[in-house]
């Protein structure tokens, strides 16, 4: 069957077997997309409370970074509120709680109407407040998460520390690696409960991919290390026996899974800190402003909004404590924004600077060896290489491609200088950047250097660049930088002209963890900042 036939017979199938639920009936007048998005996924359509005019601390975002702060900020006895512009979406093991990148719909993307991915086939949709937003820069696509739960709710769930020397040349001393080496990536690996792939899941059907990229690399001479990941194994076994509808095992991970077989953050640092009594988080709240007035007070300027993007109230809220945990591009937007409109005056010039991609790009080469099974998304293992310049590559699946094709992925992290700048542009209150294509290319290139080796040297059956399999290159899943530890903030984020202002997220990253996935170095930083900013009481 044609490939783009299949995608079809397959989405509606699927979209057939979804199980109905007890509505909240839509109004009359509603938009038909709005009515089946109900049927759906009901949960995300219930009325959102108002989040309070004044709280103690307000935490913008609630991905890893943010998550972190509201639970420790409440262990500590602060008030907060945590706000986040996307939905709190549910779990079910037999509904179609998410969308699948192989025939998605608005619940894949936020208030966007098409996408093309690393199949390179274009995908058309409805308009909805979905969960993976795709910025558009001049030469670069960046994902990044809309959803309660943040990035975790849209990665693939692999947590991995950087070897020390390649995080002390990134980082360039400001932060001890020894410290979060003894302290705290344990502690979040011990909360996230990270584990590595189990020999039963791995010697799978669905991961037959996985087996061959391993039998691949150490034909050519490496030998894969396993990945600590979030998933949480028994529901990947309740896929396998038939008690959950398929997800982890079938190609479900950049969208979302349904059935909640990734941990992520609204099944621990989230829920531990609603469960205190002392933080609470409001979805459908979009932070377009911060400020601090004349008497030392945050000032922050908020869209209510439901899922379908109608905008349901506009609000002023304040704060004594601001803690920016949006994302590298929220958290900068707001911060760059804020200084050229004069709302925070005393940023310095290092606010809106090293901005990175972390070296990403994705690969694959070809596999005789792969059955034509569902596609397991957990990451089993990763190779690292500096014959020319420090990277990493990690075994992958295909997004968009819910069976095996004989196409083995690879996620490349490659250590790359290069850094990019936010700016403002008054005629439209907008912030952007742009990322050059050369240094993109080089990026890309000594990726593809490592896998054609690995391809030649395993004997593989063709490199699928050629083929269309390939990445579009100019995309990042890893953005970091833009408020960087020790240049616009302290050594423990800490906005250096504002005091009370906190970046905890990737922001303050200087645009690479060091050739391996950001989230366990963003939590851990998240933790490592937030105990002393506790500690100190500032």
């Amino acid at each position: 069957m044609h490939r783009r036939a299949f995608f079809k017979a397959t989405g509606l199938a699927a979209l057939a077997g979804a199980v109905g639920t007890t509505l909240t009936m839509p109004p009359a007048t509603a938009d038909p997309r709005e009515v089946m998005f109900r049927s759906w996924v009901p949960e995300i359509f219930a009325p959102i409370p108002d989040a309070p005019a004044h709280t103690e601390a307000i935490v913008v975002g609630s991905g890893f970074g943010a998550a972190v702060t509201a639970l420790r900020l409440a262990e500590a006895g602060i008030t907060n509120t945590v706000l986040e512009r996307g939905s709190r979406w549910p779990n079910d093991p037999w509904r179609e709680i998410f969308t699948g990148d192989d025939l998605p719909d608005g619940r894949g993307f936020w208030h966007r109407t098409t996408f093309t991915g690393v199949t390179k086939v274009p995908m058309r949709f409805g308009a909805f407040g979905g969960v993976l937003d795709v910025t558009e820069y001049p030469g670069i696509d960046v994902w990044r998460a809309a959803a309660v739960g943040g990035g975790s709710v849209i990665f693939t769930g692999a947590m991995v520390a950087p070897e020390r020397r390649l995080f002390d040349q990134v980082f360039g001393g400001v932060v001890d690696y020894g410290e979060l080496e003894r302290v705290y990536y344990p502690k979040v690996r011990q909360m996230l409960r990270l584990d590595t792939m189990p020999a039963d899941i791995y010697h799978s059907d669905p991961f037959a991919h996985s087996r061959a990229w391993d039998d691949q690399v150490r034909a050519a001479g490496y030998q894969p290390v396993p990945n600590d990941s979030i998933f949480t194994w028994d529901i990947l076994r309740g896929e396998l026996a038939g008690t959950s509808r398929a997800s982890a095992t079938a190609a479900r991970s950049n969208l979302g899974n349904s059935n909640g077989a990734k941990f992520d953050l609204n099944q621990n640092y989230l829920r531990y800190a609603a469960e205190t009594g002392r933080s609470q988080v409001y979805p459908g709240h979009r932070v377009d402003t911060i400020a601090q007035d004349a008497g030392g007070k945050f000032v922050v300027t908020v869209t209510k909004l439901d899922p379908t993007g109608a905008v349901l109230a506009t609000r002023t809220l304040t704060c004594d404590k601001l803690f920016l945990g949006a994302g590298s591009i929220g958290t900068s937007e707001l911060l760059v924004r804020a200084r050229a409109t004069g709302a925070l005056p005393d940023l310095n010039e290092h606010v809106g600077a090293g901005w990175g991609t972390n070296g990403d790009v994705v690969l694959a080469r070809g596999a005789s060896s792969v059955a034509g099974h569902g596609q397991g998304v957990p990451s089993a293992s990763r190779i690292f290489d500096e014959s020319s310049v420090a990277l990493t590559l990690e075994n992958w699946y295909i997004p968009g491609v819910p069976f095996e094709t004989g196409a083995l992925a690879s996620l490349g992290m490659v250590l790359d200088p290069a850094r990019a700048g936010f700016g403002y542009d008054p005629a439209t209150d907008g912030v952007g950047l742009s990322w050059s294509t050369g240094v993109q290319q080089a990026v890309v290139d000594a990726a593809r250097a490592i896998d054609h080796r690995i391809a030649d040297r395993a004997g593989a059956l063709a490199e699928y660049g050629a083929l269309g399999y390939d990445a579009n290159a100019q995309f990042t899943a890893h953005p970091l930088g833009g408020a960087v530890l020790g240049k616009a903030t302290d050594a423990f984020g800490r906005v250096h002209g504002h005091p009370g202002l906190y970046v905890m997220d990737g922001a303050a990253i200087p645009g690479s963890t060091a050739t391996v996935n950001p989230s366990l170095t963003i939590t851990a930083l998240a933790e490592r900042n937030i105990a002393a900013i506790v500690a100190a009481g500032r």
